[in-house]
């Protein structure tokens, strides 16, 4: 059992360099393919229906899995939890290549999904508790730069490659990655979530978990993960696939630089006062969507939203975890994560058909916005 963080002068110990090379090398294979698949699906005769499926069915298996990963966690240890992740998000996909049927790919999508719900809850659960407290918003600043790195190659290369090479290539690769992720897996001791006591006075505040103490960063968080669906999958059909290369490339970029800064600022000031800009910043991105053949506008739009982004992951995190402990906590977060990508695309996907691209993102910025009052609402 774990019980004892590093010491405070030395956040990248071993297990959590391990931690950090698995959840990076599954996450890879994730975003080689995240925006690919949709494009592979639309190559099969998929429309945008079937195109919004494809990111709807794998969040919805990756929200299903994160419910079941606290349980997991405590009955098979985090070693044996990341490898299941692993295999899931690596194995089926070597399955895409044999058709870009709709069937095949939402079955493919489905297990892939689950495999990133484990994936995401059981490292980021690992990482908070390898930190000391008093530098956990520093530690996993550092973490989600890590785990940001993958996005930063996979999005905009994923889309890149497909086209240069085609897709089998892309999906083959997409699948292997992972796979080579459990060689950092086995060189993690035999880990299982510290337990703390349920009651007494020794108690730290944050060892039980109160939902109603959460939802406001995880209504904010869930908010801006619903443009990160819409975006990531519909951005390429709005213009055109290069352009939301180049566009994805700025998000990857700001995204773990603004999630590490954030951590830095969030320890000395509070997380708290991060939400409101954080809201700002993103919504101003998602609205400059509404111009999506011009690139000066979508570069410019998807770089403000990675910052924004980057800024509200930490900083809802590192509040949901001042409130609760990690296991919990890890599984809203990523869920809150999931379920806003999966309801925006599947969302998108049917509204747009009726309205456009244009005003579907205005409509994206405008939920966003519309958690403002969230943000400005401190927690007494």
């Amino acid at each position: 059992m774990l019980t004892h963080p590093a010491p405070s002068g030395s956040l990248l110990t071993r297990p959590l360099l391990m931690t950090m090379a698995a959840a990076a090398g599954g996450l890879l294979g994730f975003y080689l393919l995240f925006a690919a698949m949709p494009l592979y699906a639309a190559s099969g005769g998929a429309g945008e229906t079937g195109v919004g499926l494809t990111t709807g069915v794998m969040m919805l298996s990756t929200v299903l899995l994160e419910l079941a990963v606290p349980w997991l966690l405590s009955r098979y240890g985090y070693r044996a939890v990341l490898a299941l992740g692993l295999v899931l998000l690596g194995l089926p996909a070597l399955l895409l290549p044999l058709s870009a049927g709709l069937p095949l790919v939402l079955a493919v999508a489905l297990l892939r999904g689950g495999g990133l719900g484990i994936l995401v809850v059981a490292g980021t659960a690992l990482a908070a508790e390898l930190v000391p407290t008093e530098r956990r918003g520093e530690g996993l600043g550092l973490y989600g730069v890590a785990v940001g790195v993958p996005s930063v190659i996979g999005l905009p290369l994923g889309l890149w490659a497909a086209g240069v090479l085609g897709f089998t290539p892309v999906l083959v690769v997409g699948g292997l990655i992972p796979l080579a992720g459990l060689v950092a897996v086995l060189g993690l001791p035999a880990l299982r979530p510290a337990i703390k006591p349920a009651a007494g006075p020794s108690v730290e505040p944050s060892a039980t978990f109160d939902l109603r103490s959460q939802m406001r960063p995880t209504l904010i968080f869930a908010a801006v993960t619903l443009a990160v669906g819409v975006l990531v999958t519909f951005l390429p059909l709005a213009g055109s696939p290069e352009l939301a290369s180049g566009a994805l490339l700025a998000q990857s970029l700001g995204t773990p630089l603004a999630r590490w800064w954030a951590g830095k600022i969030g320890d000395g000031h509070g997380s708290e006062r991060l939400l409101v800009p954080g809201v700002l910043v993103t919504a101003v991105g998602v609205a400059l969507q509404v111009w999506s053949a011009e690139p000066v506008a979508v570069v410019a739009g998807m770089a403000l939203f990675g910052v924004g982004f980057g800024v509200l992951q930490n900083a809802t995190l590192a509040l949901m975890l001042e409130r609760g402990p990690s296991g919990p906590v890890s599984a809203l977060w990523n869920l809150a994560y999931d379920a806003g990508m999966g309801v925006g695309a599947m969302g998108f996907g049917l509204f747009i058909g009726h309205t456009g691209y244009p005003v579907g993102f205005a409509v994206t910025a405008a939920l966003v916005a519309a958690t403002l009052p969230l943000a400005l609402r401190r927690t007494r």
